[in-house]
């Protein structure tokens, strides 16, 4: 039961007690909610006009007495902070400081107001300089903030001991509370509102205006996202758009990291960005936790080797990690990767606390900012009306010169010869006393023009004015031409990359080209991925360049030409399939080793990849008419269904049932109707109808493609499409870099399981065949690459053109002790 209490209190006359009897539970609930709204209105939470809290308010307003603006020298933080504290806010200086700290900071700040020297923190959580030793001044951005203020655009409220006025609100061109966001805790509620770029609230803000509207989603098009001082990247626009819509909810943001090879052919990786409000040196503290508890294994070193030029911390991997694998679990277990937890809620119309959407922020701000602009507009209307009105006494007076002279000499004193004009011309004691202020230089000719020339003016400016006040289009019109110019002067482009797809879904698909590029496969198993311009064309005859750096006794195995977004297929000469995509595989220099396949995929030690395949995303989709054929060493042939391979382990599928002593070599995406040609290490060559093999199921054998002679194998396979035999050509290398191109026309097609034709003479000389390939009107280059990693890009014209049975020219000049590995066409 709640207790009564007595409240004494002196009487105002003859010292009467007065006693007040009231319930102490009644007392404490009025007591903590004057207490909380206090708090609410006056600390914690930003006005969605100008987005500031009280106390940055009073202290951009106090550096503008002062002449603080941005074009002016810099004064010591001491003296603003003592400025503020003296006039409007009764408070502790560290808290005025921290505040103004904050206005300074660029990696809290998208747009910082205040401009500063000295030591003003950092994103290591370094506390800045006393204010002492700091320097500031408003910044460039903020004379948007306070521009128009003594034009009685906002009104003005006594401070805390009624000696000064201070604004209640700034006019504020700029959309604070969106542009650089703020961060606040109250009594029962709290704010976080993430900065964004003004040149998409600008946009959006215009947008609004022309089709007010326009709901959340349609702002969406223009406000793409959070924007943070410090870059980093968002995923999952769904949530994006729940928080735009409801103004509450969380935003996934990762660190800008990526993976590269160091000269050492060591990996790397490197962050470039972090998550917003992250501390740099508490994230890097925790890595080293992490792997000191061995709960990230792979890392060999950490260092942050970041400067005024940005962030850059490297982490350094052991030779025998995954890369990826790190990365991956480094943004599960750090701030690597972190929840932006949105909650808009700010005052409207300085009192009352709410949870704001994005379009009603823009509507609150359209509102002050019309508000703004119909105060200013009647400013400089009776400012204008007054001028005019002392225009016309003066033209009176010129026009009446004489009479006027004679009227002020003929006056006792000056009070009567105001009386005399104001009776004599009728004129106001306005007008009558600027005619006594003028000056005689004002009686000349030219004088008497500029004022005939301002009375015109003003009429001119007193019509427009009443315009603008009649017309609330003009308004806003006024209010979109300051957006605009606000943008063309501000605007930046985004530091934040937006990520349509959930994090859980991600893939670099989202952000990665889906460019055409080449894979390059060693022997020993090391993969990369290479642009299409790492290999510029050479003369026929030269020695090419290097490849890559591979370990001893490593070569060059395969060459596949294919783009970012397509699937690789992986076949191993067991039998086996494995599936990659070619982004996973990280892009390198023309130098570096790559990495070890293993890395990728479960692939055996005791296999080796026999074959590459590249699927683009639309034969994938096509699967339904799409086969993949397969030939091994022994000249045995298969054709699957692609569809077979929709679902492959990440520890691979069986793709063909093979002999003890027998290895599959290549494999194909081909089509109905399509033709085979398999080429052998002794020169023959038979091409056949696909057709003549039928579809199998995955675990089957297959059926013989060619009869071999003894100690002959199969060194290679290839398609000619349906229909496509104008213009083909069969290329044809041997191990000692001879090669030559024979029209397809003399191969004729034959059933399949027959010896074939002689497609080359093979001699100690040039060596065996090594690979073929049938080449097309579309392919302009091929690239040769030997077993010491030389790689030789030629263009295709410049291999003669001769008949079945010959040798071939010199392609490729080789060492005594190299020969040609692999060939791929472009």
């Amino acid at each position: 039961m709640s207790k009564i209490i007595e409240n004494r209190n002196q009487g105002v006359l003859g010292g009467i007690d007065r006693i007040k009897k009231t319930f102490i539970s009644q007392e404490m609930e009025e007591s903590y909610l004057d207490y909380s709204m206090t708090v609410i209105v006056q600390r914690a939470l930003p006005d969605v006009r100008d987005g500031l809290k009280p106390v940055q308010r009073r202290i951009l307003y106090a550096m503008h007495n002062l002449g603080l603006n941005f074009n002016a020298r810099f004064r010591k933080s001491a003296t603003i902070v003592g400025e503020v504290l003296g006039k409007y806010h009764p408070h502790g200086d560290i808290p005025v400081y921290d505040a103004l700290v904050h206005l300074a900071q660029d990696f809290k700040l998208r747009y910082p107001l205040i401009a500063s020297q000295g030591n003003f923190g950092s994103m290591d959580g370094d506390e800045p300089a006393a204010m002492r030793y700091t320097e500031t001044k408003l910044s460039k951005i903020a004379s948007s903030v306070l521009v128009d203020i003594e034009k009685d655009t906002v009104d003005f409220m006594p401070n805390f001991d009624s000696t000064q006025k201070e604004p209640k609100v700034l006019p504020s061109t700029l959309p604070n509370l969106l542009v650089n966001g703020t961060m606040g805790i109250a009594v029962g509620m709290a704010t976080n509102i993430p900065p964004h770029n003004i040149s998409e609230i600008c946009d959006a803000v215009v947008s609004l205006i022309d089709n007010p509207d326009a709901t959340c989603e349609d702002l969406l098009e223009y406000v793409k996202g959070p924007d943070f001082p410090t870059g980093g990247i968002i995923y999952n626009f769904k949530d994006i758009k729940q928080v735009y819509a409801t103004g509450r909810g969380g935003i996934t943001t990762r660190a800008k990291a990526e993976i590269i090879e160091n000269r050492k052919g060591m990996f790397q990786i490197i962050v470039h960005e972090i998550p917003f409000q992250v501390n740099k040196a508490s994230l890097i503290e925790k890595v080293a936790q992490l792997h000191k508890e061995k709960r990230i294994s792979g890392i060999k070193d950490i260092r942050d080797e970041s400067n005024k030029e940005g962030v850059r911390i490297v982490i350094d991997l052991r030779k025998n990690a995954f890369p990826k694998k790190v990365l991956n679990k480094l943004f599960s277990l750090t701030e690597l990767q972190t929840k932006f937890h949105v909650n808009m809620t700010a005052l409207v119309s300085g009192i009352e606390p709410r949870v704001l959407n994005l379009k009603v922020v823009l509507e609150e701000y359209l509102k002050h900012r019309n508000e703004v602009i119909i105060r200013r507009t009647k400013f400089e209307l009776e400012r204008a009306k007054a001028r005019l009105h002392i225009l016309e006494g003066l033209r009176i007076a010129l026009e009446n010169l004489d009479a006027v002279i004679k009227t002020i000499r003929g006056s006792a004193s000056r009070e009567k010869a105001k009386i005399n004009l104001i009776k004599k011309f009728k004129l106001s004691p306005i007008q009558a006393e600027a005619i006594l202020q003028m000056r005689l230089e004002q009686l000349s000719r030219l004088e008497r023009d500029k004022i005939e020339n301002e009375y015109k003016e003003k009429i001119k400016l007193i019509k427009k004015l009443e315009a603008i006040l009649a017309s609330p289009k003009k308004i806003l019109e006024i209010i979109k031409k300051e957006l605009v110019e606000l943008k063309e002067t501000y605007g930046d482009e985004r530091r934040t990359k937006i990520v349509k797809g959930g994090i859980e879904k991600f893939s670099l698909e989202d952000v990665e080209p889906d460019n055409p590029c080449i894979i390059l496969l060693s022997k020993k198993g090391y993969i990369k991925r290479l642009p299409m311009s790492s290999y510029k064309p050479q003369g026929r005859g030269g020695k090419g360049v290097s490849g890559c750096k591979t370990c001893d006794e490593d070569i060059i195995d395969k060459i596949l030409l294919s783009s970012v977004h397509s699937t690789l297929f992986f076949f191993t000469d067991k039998g086996l399939v494995f599936s990659l995509k070619a982004y996973e595989i990280p892009e390198s220099s023309k130098q570096s080793r790559g990495q070890a396949l293993v890395n990728f995929i479960q692939v055996d030690s005791a296999e080796k990849v026999t074959a590459l395949v590249s699927i683009t995303r639309k034969e994938e989709k096509e699967n339904e008419e799409k086969f993949l054929f397969m030939a091994t060493r022994k000249g045995i042939i298969k054709k699957v269904g692609l569809s077979c391979f929709d679902n492959i382990r990440r520890s691979g599928m069986k793709a063909i049932g093979l002999d003890k002593d027998d290895f599959l070599g290549w494999v194909s995406p081909v089509s109905r109707n399509d033709e085979i040609v398999l080429v052998t290490s002794n020169g023959q060559a038979i091409r056949f109808k696909e057709k003549d093999a039928r579809k199998t199921g995955r675990p089957a054998r297959g059926i013989r493609g060619i009869r071999l002679r003894k100690e002959d194998r199969v060194v290679s396979m290839d398609v000619v499409e349906k229909g496509d035999e104008a213009g083909r050509e069969v290329l044809v290398v041997t191990q000692k870099g001879y090669g030559k191109r024979t029209v397809l026309a003399k191969y004729s097609c034959q059933k399949r399981g027959g010896s074939g034709l002689k497609t080359s003479q093979t001699t100690l000389k040039i060596g065996n065949v090594v690979s073929a390939k049938v080449t097309g009107k579309e392919d302009t280059q091929v690239l040769f690459a030997s077993r010491h990693a030389q790689v030789i890009c030629l263009k295709l014209n410049n291999i003669p053109s001769l008949s079945r049975v010959t040798q071939g020219v010199r392609l490729m000049r080789l060492s005594e002790n190299d020969e040609v590995s692999s060939m791929t066409v472009l």
